[in-house]
C-alpha cells in the first residue's frame, strides 16, 4: 500500500505525489515496488534490503539517496492468542524533494503517529525533522511495549508463587527473548542516530527534537536493560527454588528408603532357611515385629530431630 501525506496542520492524505509530501509504504506488493522504483528511481538495493527482517540498523548514501534504517517494535499475535514482540525494519529514503519510508509489516506505529499529528494539529514538517519525528515515534513505541511485557510478568511472577508450572517459566523466558530484541535494535538505532547527526551537521532540522530522540532512545534502552536483568535475576531466583525443592524431595525419600530397609534387613536376615534358634519358639515372631518397630521408630525420630524426614 503506497500512501501521499502532506504535513499541513496535521497530515493530510493526498491522491497524488506532491513535492516535499510524505510517501508511506507499508507491506507493498512487487508491483507498487516497480512503480516506485520507475516513477521515483529510489534505489532497488536500498528497497529490497527492508525486505530482510533481519537487516541491521545503519545508513547508506547512493546516487544522491540517503536511506536511514532504523528497526521499530513490532506486536502480532500468534494462532494461541498470545502476543509476540519483535522488532521489523523500517527505511527511510531523502532524495531532495522525495521523502519515502518502507516497511514491509503493518504496524501500530505509524498510524499511530499520523493521528497523533493530527490531533496535536503539527505544522509543516521539513524532510529531516519527519525522519526525526519518526525516530521518536518508534521511541515512544518501545516504552509502550516494554510496559505490555512489564505487566506480563508481573502476571507470570504472581501464577509462579501459586504453582511452579513450565508453562510459567516458558513465558517468562519468552519475554526475556522478547527484551534481547528490544535491546539489541534500540543500541542499533542510537548508533544510527549518531552518525545521522554528523550527516545533518549542515542540514536544516530541530535540534530540540533531535535532543528529543535522544532522551527517549536512552530511556528505552535503560529501561528494556533494567526489566532483562530483573527478569534474569527472578528466573535464576526460581530456578535456584526448583532446585531446592528437588533436593529436599530426595533427601526425604532418601530418609524414607533408610527407615524401610530396616524390617526388609531384619526380616530377610530371621527368614533364612538356615537354623537360628528362634524356629520353634512361639513367641518369637511378635518380639522381632516389636523389635523392628522400636528399631523403626528410633530411627524415625533421629531423622525427624535432624530434619531430613
Amino acid at each position: 500500500m503506497i500512501q501521499y501525506w502532506k504535513c499541513e496542520g496535521g497530515f493530510k492524505q493526498l491522491p497524488e505525489w506532491q513535492a516535499d509530501c510524505w510517501i508511506q509504504v507499508t507491506a507493498p506488493s512487487q508491483v507498487e515496488l516497480e512503480d516506485l522504483v520507475r516513477r521515483f528511481e529510489a534505489p532497488w538495493d536500498f528497497i529490497q534490503d527492508v525486505e530482510d527482517t533481519e537487516e541491521r540498523p545503519r545508513t547508506e548514501n547512493e546516487g544522491g539517496w540517503l536511506m536511514t534504517l532504523i528497526r521499530i517494535p513490532h506486536k502480532e499475535t500468534d494462532n494461541d492468542g498470545e502476543q509476540i514482540y519483535s522488532t521489523v525494519p523500517l527505511a527511510i529514503l531523502v532524495h531532495g524533494e522525495i521523502f519515502i519510508s518502507i516497511c514491509y509489516y503493518n504496524n501500530e506505529m505509524v498510524n499511530d503517529f499520523i493521528r497523533w499529528s493530527n490531533r496535536k494539529m503539527i505544522e509543516g514538517r521539513e524532510r529531516y525533522d519527519l525522519m526525526l519525528s519518526l525516530f521518536l515515534s518508534s521511541s515512544v513505541w518501545y516504552l509502550k511495549y516494554l510496559k505490555q511485557m512489564n505487566i506480563k510478568m508481573k502476571a507470570a511472577e504472581e501464577a509462579l508463587e501459586e504453582s511452579m508450572d513450565n508453562d510459567r517459566l516458558q513465558q517468562m523466558m519468552l519475554i526475556e527473548k522478547f527484551l534481547v530484541y528490544f535491546i539489541t535494535s534500540i543500541r542499533g538505532n542510537e548508533v544510527v542516530l549518531v552518525r545521522l547527526k554528523k550527516h545533518l551537521r549542515h542540514l536544516p532540522y530541530d535540534e530540540d527534537l533531535l535532543d528529543d530522540v535522544e532522551v527517549e532512545l536512552q530511556q528505552a534502552y535503560a529501561t528494556a536493560n533494567i526489566y532483562s536483568e530483573v527478569l534474569e535475576r527472578q528466573r535464576a531466583s526460581y530456578s535456584s527454588i526448583i532446585s531446592n525443592n528437588l533436593n529436599a524431595i530426595m533427601k526425604r525419600l532418601t530418609t524414607i528408603t533408610i527407615i524401610l530397609m530396616i524390617p526388609a534387613a531384619i526380616s530377610g536376615f530371621f527368614g533364612m532357611n538356615v537354623p537360628n534358634g528362634w524356629e520353634s519358639y512361639y513367641y518369637a515372631f511378635p518380639i522381632i515385629g516389636l523389635a523392628t518397630l522400636v528399631i523403626v521408630l528410633i530411627c524415625y525420630f533421629i531423622f525427624k530431630k535432624k530434619d531430613m524426614f
